[in-house]
């Protein structure tokens, strides 16, 4: 079940350059992560209860890469929390909206991911994200590499 705003993903050319704003405003980045998968380093910011996600692009094919060659820097994605990723994408594809992997994956901070496309939404790309347990059983990463991943952070 989805049951709160995780955090907001934002698309910026330079880690570096983008979170002297963020600390000037006396936030702090928690932890800097490279998604290969993804083709992004991630900077996650705590503020307050939910979190700010700052994405560089690491691959010029990326798909944070072309959003910044489209859109220039800004909000990239909205991600809402869930205590059950997979449920949320069954109940979600009887729904019929359009969802862009053909299930959960694994995401920064290893938990699991899913994408609604923008066209389901009105606009706003939206992640799925559960915390995974350190102590829960392992579960395919959905990268097609047949690896199988659990709650590595």
């Amino acid at each position: 079940m989805i049951d709160r705003i995780d955090h907001i993903g934002i698309a910026v050319a330079s880690i570096a350059e983008a979170r002297k704003t963020w600390e000037a405003l006396g936030l702090t980045v928690e932890a800097v992560e490279e998604v290969p998968a993804e083709g992004v380093r991630v900077a996650m910011i705590r503020c307050g209860e939910s979190r700010i996600e700052l994405l560089e692009p690491t691959t010029p094919d990326s798909p944070v890469a072309r959003f910044l060659e489209r859109r220039g820097p800004g909000i990239h994605h909205l991600c809402l929390g869930s205590d059950d990723v997979d449920d949320d994408d069954r109940r979600l594809r009887a729904a019929g909206l359009d969802l862009l992997r053909e299930a959960p994956t694994r995401g920064a901070g290893g938990h699991r991911v899913q994408f609604v496309h923008p066209r389901s939404t009105g606009g706003v790309l939206l992640e799925l994200s559960q915390e995974v347990a350190a102590d829960a059983p392992a579960a395919d990463d959905g990268d097609g590499d047949g690896e199988r991943t659990g709650g590595e952070r």
